[in-house]
């Protein structure tokens, strides 16, 4: 049997064994069929809610709580090679033997956790680096297809109590990262076991990329409710086909009529025509949105702003219009982000937030990861406690034509040529 025909057959069984099992039994599903292949070893490890550590999940099917070696349950993302991998999304060796590999789980662009393949000699060229992309690519569908059904995997993921406005949250919550041909969205929440007011949401339809961001008032478990109906509320405008003036004012509607006015939400409504680069935007009570471009300096936008969302006074948005240049990045941020001081009664400041943005662009890491390290260093600026939700979401446009082979990939944290279909599609 060929390589080709035998990476082939292991996905088909483990697609097909996939069917009837639960999530807590596919470390122990992954590791049969990996062993038939010819690979004695399979691990998986999935990655914290805030990102910061990878937990070795073991299921039923394998050894609970066995370690290989000195191997830890628990590794560090930042400052381990295995942190490495996930970070950049690049297949590294644990070790010089050449047989054992970090390998990051992505769906797409959302990055999930690592597997740890141990080849057992069966090679270390391309058609294994093949083999295990494949693989991991597999074992994240069947991940993010089993995990809503799944408190273990709920449980995983926590590193601590979550109150009950986040747990509505999360579930609200499009994947964090998120890339097309000539798109790259990607958003982060804080704190994220207490986050109430804040969400944000996203969608595609044909060239359109459609934004959100929502700052509900209020840090208790009504401000999550709000954020629901409202985030709710502009999808069902958005899905009957409501233009954004219109979906903000159904959104508005659905707010009077459940809370009369006792309470109200500030938000960015915006829609990116991403063959043009057109931007079109509402504000309703909210920060504007900045754009980095060049990757050197901050444009804010300006737009007149409506009232908030649910104080029924029925004054219309202005609706706003931006033309945005090749490589741009377009943020949506909440308040939580600008104004929330450190102990010190210092501001983060709006300065220091797109600062950070612009000096990690530099670096080149994926959209995914400078987000990350922002708000590992917004939570380090306020020692570890957030007194807002800080909210931010980043589209960065490549551009009317896709992006180069190996870019868009690079961006996001994927290996290079892992898309070719998508990266070769011609311009519509």
């Amino acid at each position: 049997m060929g390589r080709a025909s035998g990476r082939a057959q292991m996905l088909g069984e483990l697609l097909a064994a996939s069917h009837l099992s639960t999530l807590t039994q596919l470390p122990g599903v992954v590791s049969e069929q990996a062993r038939r292949f010819g690979w004695s070893e399979v691990l998986l490890y999935i990655c914290d809610l805030q990102q910061t550590v990878l937990t070795l999940m073991t299921g039923e099917g394998i050894d609970g709580g066995r370690m290989t070696g000195d191997l830890p349950a628990e590794l560090q993302i930042d400052g381990t090679a295995p942190g490495r991998a996930f970070q950049l999304g690049e297949i590294l060796p644990t070790s010089a033997s050449g047989d054992q590999w970090w390998v990051p789980v992505l769906n797409g662009t959302e990055r999930v956790g690592l597997l740890r393949v141990t080849t057992s000699g069966s090679g270390s060229g391309e058609s294994c680096m093949e083999d295990m992309r494949a693989l991991a690519g597999l074992v994240a569908l069947l991940l993010v297809a089993k995990r809503g059904t799944s408190d273990a995997y709920a449980r995983l993921v926590r590193r601590r109590r979550m109150n009950v406005a986040a747990e509505m949250e999360w579930r609200l919550m499009p994947p964090r990262t998120f890339a097309t041909d000539r798109a790259v969205v990607s958003a982060l929440m804080e704190p994220a076991y207490e986050v109430s007011g804040d969400a944000f949401d996203y969608a595609f339809a044909d060239d359109i990329a459609h934004l959100c961001i929502i700052d509900a008032m209020g840090h208790d478990t009504a401000a999550g409710l709000t954020a629901n109906l409202a985030v709710a509320a502009c999808r069902n405008q958005r899905r009957q086909g409501s233009g954004l003036v219109d979906t903000a004012s159904g959104m508005e509607k659905a707010l009077v009529d459940q809370f009369e006015d006792s309470r109200y939400a500030t938000g960015i409504l915006a829609d990116l025509d991403v063959g043009t680069g057109r931007l079109t935007w509402i504000s309703r009570g909210h920060y504007p949105p900045v754009v980095i471009r060049g990757g050197r300096f901050a444009v804010p936008l300006e737009c007149a702003p409506a009232p908030p969302m649910g104080t029924g006074l029925g004054i219309a948005p202005t609706l706003c219009h931006e033309q945005l240049e090749p490589g741009d990045r377009l943020l949506l941020y909440t308040d939580g982000i600008t104004e929330a001081r450190n102990p010190d009664g210092e501001e983060f400041g709006l300065d220091r937030f797109t600062d950070f943005l612009i000096r990690h662009h530099a670096d080149g890491l994926p959209v995914p990861e400078t987000l990350r390290r922002l708000i590992r260093h917004h939570l380090d600026y306020h020692r570890g406690r957030l007194s807002d939700d800080a909210t931010v979401l980043v589209l960065e446009w490549h551009g009317p034509a896709p992006y180069p082979p190996g870019e868009a990939e690079a961006l996001v944290g994927l290996p290079a040529g892992s898309a070719p279909s998508l990266l070769d599609r011609p311009t519509s």
